[in-house]
């Protein structure tokens, strides 16, 4: 089977500062992966060099068995990778629908999914369908940010910190969101923080540290693994 993303030797650099050294990972499709790590360890950074928004980059970046390590980001975007950066990027003075309706259905071979659809998942962003995007609750406006990347025909979704800050119950319904994109098919890749979010929900898990993946193991293997993520990462 093509793995859905495939990285090889990835290394990238901001300005003169080299970041990611010799990053290796493998996400099969339908997967969720988190990627796990202290701040600074290099997680938001491979998320950015697979979309080609570092500096350079060298290695291989394979996204369902096509090299992207070359691509402008909006020729990623166009092999069916979505991302939903930590800052999000709602339009504040366009309305929750107006913002979902922004993206292009993409070249992808996938339909993207309808704002019938996408309010049949986020009751709550047809509810303030007609609001201001400054005017919604931090927890609406990552539904909205995710949602808009569902718009686009996007199977491969990367999802950068979306529980930070949020209300446990907003986390639990993000929890559901994933579950519900598992169960359609979606692969995910997900940078978190919130471990006890992550850890139900991922296949696999990656640690990062100082720009490398320094351990991999699966998720039934997660409680054997306790004591080196304690150490890792302080959870």
């Amino acid at each position: 089977m093509t793995a859905a993303l495939e990285i090889s030797n990835l290394q990238a650099w901001y300005g003169e500062s080299h970041i990611l050294h010799n990053v290796d990972l493998k996400v099969q499709p339908g997967e969720v992966v988190t990627l796990l790590g202290r701040n600074g360890a290099g997680r938001t950074t491979t998320m950015r060099a697979i979309m080609g928004l570092t500096g350079a980059r060298k290695g291989s970046i394979k996204v369902n068995g096509v090299e992207a390590i070359g691509l402008p980001t909006h020729k990623v975007a166009h092999l069916g990778v979505g991302y939903c950066p930590e800052e999000r990027g709602i339009f504040s003075s366009l309305s929750t629908e107006e913002n979902l309706m922004l993206p292009p259905h993409l070249a992808t071979g996938q339909q993207g999914m309808s704002v019938a659809e996408i309010y049949a998942m986020f009751p709550n962003l047809e509810e303030r369908k007609h609001s201001q995007g400054t005017r919604l609750s931090g927890g609406e406006q990552q539904m909205l940010a995710v949602a808009r990347i569902l718009r686009t025909g996007a199977r491969l979704l990367l999802l950068d910190e979306i529980s930070e800050g949020l209300a446990p119950v907003i986390v639990q319904g993000l929890a559901r969101m994933i579950t519900t994109l598992k169960a359609k098919g979606y692969t995910i890749v997900m940078v978190e923080q919130n471990f006890r979010f992550a850890a139900p929900l991922a296949d696999r898990f990656y640690v990062m540290e100082h720009g490398q993946i320094v351990e991999t193991f699966v998720a039934s293997e997660l409680s054997a693994k306790m004591p080196v993520l304690t150490e890792l990462l302080g959870v």
